[in-house]
């Protein structure tokens, strides 16, 4: 029996804009514009919205940050229709991934830090010990041939907090890191037991055969 498929938010949501995207793609391919050029634009407009954060500015940091966002998606539709979807460039936008998500959470922990906001600045703490604990256990187990694509609160959903914390700012804001802080060491430990799972079911497999 094949096992069910499981539900992806991330997959979901490019499939339903996978039209626009293509268009969008198609658009900026025939102006000559490449892949990583797209990457290197979020990661550019991440860095503006991270400063903007750290001054005070949480409206216009999350704004920037919500415009930019769909660049990711970008990217690797544009890839796809130049037909340059290799390992390496996959490489390059998971990497800028994890900076563009801890250039915002540090924004966020010098904005608390300048307001001495010390919990604010352990809540950030978490929300970014979470974030980068499910993306390397998930590379970690991949590069090790287990599965790890299960948790609560990937990428996109960390995202879909956290905006709309910065754009209504306090007390939201912290609610909001308090959710991706929470679900995000949560996710984690779910990707851990269920490398742990595979791992004992290999182990006993080897055992038997």
């Amino acid at each position: 029996m094949s096992e069910k498929k499981k539900f992806s938010l991330e997959q979901y949501l490019r499939n339903l804009f996978k039209g626009v995207l293509d268009s969008i793609a198609k658009a900026l391919n025939k102006v000559g514009v490449m892949p990583n050029m797209v990457t290197i634009a979020g990661l550019l407009g991440n860095i503006l919205a991270g400063v903007l954060i750290g001054f005070g500015h949480l409206f216009w940091g999350g704004l920037v940050a919500l415009v930019v966002g769909p660049l990711d998606a970008l990217d690797g539709a544009l890839a796809r229709l130049r037909n340059e979807s290799k390992p390496y460039g996959s490489f390059i936008d998971s990497v800028t991934d994890r900076y563009d998500e801890l250039i915002l959470l540090g924004g966020l922990m010098v904005y608390f830090a300048l307001g001495e906001n010390w919990l604010g600045c352990i809540v950030t703490y978490f929300a970014a010990s979470g974030s980068v604990l499910v993306s390397y256990i998930r590379a970690k187990a991949e590069a090790l041939g287990y599965d790890a694509k299960v948790g609560i609160m990937t990428r996109v959903e960390r995202y879909l907090v956290l905006i709309p914390g910065l754009l209504l700012g306090e007390p939201y804001l912290q609610i909001a890191l308090g959710i991706i802080a929470l679900l995000g060491n949560i996710s984690a430990l779910q990707r851990f037991f269920h490398v742990r799972k595979q791992a004992r079911s290999s182990e006993r497999n080897s055992k038997q055969n």
